[in-house]
């Protein structure tokens, strides 16, 4: 199984967001994901699988799990220590969809 580093890794690059805004059913912002120490790699996983299903659907938030790795085990075992893997937990879970918002960096 592959760590998270090697999965990033494999991912594309984020370097031209700043953030990414999920939103629920009802259009309401649930959450946001920086572009930031601490939140890249999630910006770069939640990048990644919008990409690649146009939204976070439960499926979707099944794959971001195994990308997640070792640290999906970890947030299994204390919740609450690592939000943006709760948060596709419980999205498989439930089989809700967050529709996602790119928030673009401003170069100068």
């Amino acid at each position: 199984m592959s760590s998270f580093a090697d999965n990033l890794k494999k991912l594309p690059g984020i370097s031209h967001l700043a953030a990414i805004n999920l939103f629920d059913r009802d259009g309401t912002q649930v959450a946001t994901i920086e572009n930031k120490p601490g939140q890249a790699g999630s910006l770069s996983v939640y990048n990644h699988l919008a990409q690649i299903h146009g939204a976070i659907t439960p499926e979707a938030a099944a794959r971001g799990i195994e990308l997640y790795a070792e640290h999906a085990e970890d947030a299994r075992a204390h919740p609450g220590k690592h939000p943006n893997i709760d948060r596709l937990i419980a999205l498989v879970a439930g089989g809700d969809t967050l529709r996602i918002k790119h928030v673009f960096a401003i170069h100068v």
